[in-house]
């Protein structure tokens, strides 16, 4: 595989990550059903923020003549499948709506690392995304806070 289609690979990888994001906070918004206004806000937030990094790594993905990924990631499908049968066993508290948000957080982390570890991506590349893990990184950080607190 040439250094140019493992690049977009990596990359559409990472869109599908986000892409994950996107449908998981989509549901978050839609499990709390119109409470928790501070919840609603983050989660909004975070919606934009996926699709703010989704689209600029598209715009790499197709200047480097691929095509843009519009799905999810296939373990991103399975986790959103297994938190709909969770759901139904633990139901939908502020607490556990967060302590699913920080899985995906988590996941969406080490996608970045592990991308980072790539030796083929260019320095351009590698700087946006570590600016785009540092991003995910803090909103983790945020979400664990939230999540602790109502421990």
């Amino acid at each position: 595989m040439n250094t140019n289609t493992a690049t977009v690979e990596t990359l559409n990888d990472l869109i599908g990550i986000n892409n994950d994001r996107i449908s998981g906070y989509e549901k978050a918004l839609k499990d709390i059903k119109g409470k928790d206004a501070d919840l609603q806000e983050l989660f909004t937030h975070m919606i934009d923020e996926s699709r703010t990094m989704r689209n600029a790594l598209g715009k790499e993905v197709q200047g480097l003549g691929g095509e843009m990924e519009t799905g999810k990631t296939t373990g991103g499908k399975l986790y959103h499948a297994w938190m709909e049968l969770k759901s139904v066993f633990t139901g939908h508290d502020r607490h556990a709506i967060l302590s699913d948000c920080e899985t995906e957080e988590d996941a969406a982390m080490r996608a970045y690392t592990q991308a980072l570890q790539e030796d083929y991506l260019p320095a351009y590349l590698r700087e946006m995304l570590t600016r785009q893990r540092s991003t995910l990184k803090t909103e983790h950080d945020r979400i664990k806070k939230m999540r602790d607190a109502q421990a």
